[in-house]
């Protein structure tokens, strides 16, 4: 089986967003939840539960914002987020 980077998706409160893709990433999406689910396509998470967790890595993998925002805490008052 193929090791997909996202693993178990986290089961907490969400803030609601609206946002449009495009019907070629959504069609990506709706692979990665099959793939996801072992090739699966019955129990396969909805795509719209994909996109949180991957823009959470995208954002935690970033060195150069990683760098950046550490440079921004140093320079000023801690900052809550």
């Amino acid at each position: 089986m193929t090791r997909l980077t996202l693993a178990d998706l986290e089961d907490e409160k969400p803030v609601r967003l609206t946002i449009e893709v495009s019907a070629r990433l959504h069609r990506t999406l709706l692979a990665y939840a099959v793939a996801l689910n072992g090739g699966d396509p019955k129990n396969a998470p909805a795509p719209e539960r994909l996109i949180s967790p991957m823009i959470e890595r995208f954002v935690l993998n970033d060195r150069s914002f990683a760098k950046s925002r550490r440079s921004l805490r140093s320079d000023g008052p801690a900052q809550s987020e």
